[in-house]
């Protein structure tokens, strides 16, 4: 897997200050897309150790409130496979910090029963706390939305919802 970039004390990704990585590798291609340099698997840099160390070492300031995933597509299966080594690190290092997912699958289409499910997922589904959740759709799209581009996202308590078996929305008032 390849990072396609990093963002250090980003507060646009989720909720307070964080450390935000994107994955390269697409198969959505969205029109309208607001990275699509990140489409292609191959582009930025490899996702060594040596990065790993320093994604971790951002996140232990205090004032660091968490991490996050976009892309690219961080639930393409590929990177899925990449990403939870990484993510059981920064879980078991990290314990107090939060994990936000963005993907343009679906959780029950795609991720609980579909085509981005693979023998990983749902351990890495485990593992995260908020998923913005469905392709950015540009007829959609709605500025005035608070951290998804278009109104057919959703913001999802992940772990309220492998919990009780049905889709819990996240609200910032419950946080």
């Amino acid at each position: 897997m390849n990072a396609a970039e990093i963002k250090y004390n980003d507060v646009a990704n989720g909720l307070g200050v964080r450390t935000s990585l994107f994955v390269s590798g697409c198969t959505h291609r969205c029109e309208g897309c607001f990275n699509e340099v990140a489409w292609d698997f191959a582009y930025g840099e490899p996702f060594t150790d040596e990065l790993q160390e320093q994604i971790i070492e951002s996140l232990r300031p205090s004032y660091i409130r968490g991490l996050t995933l976009l892309g690219g597509e961080p639930m393409e299966p590929v990177n899925q496979r990449a990403l939870l080594p990484f993510l059981r690190r920064f879980r078991r290092e990290l314990p107090g910090k939060d994990l936000w997912c963005y993907t343009g699958y679906t959780l029950e289409t795609d991720l609980l029963e579909g085509r981005a499910r693979c023998e990983v997922t749902e351990e890495l589904l485990s593992l995260i706390d908020v998923m913005v959740d469905g392709e950015f759709v540009l007829a959609k799209k709605d500025l005035m939305l608070r951290f998804r581009g278009s109104s057919n996202q959703r913001l999802i308590d992940l772990r309220a919802t492998l919990q009780t078996g049905n889709v819990v929305l996240w609200d910032i008032e419950t946080t």
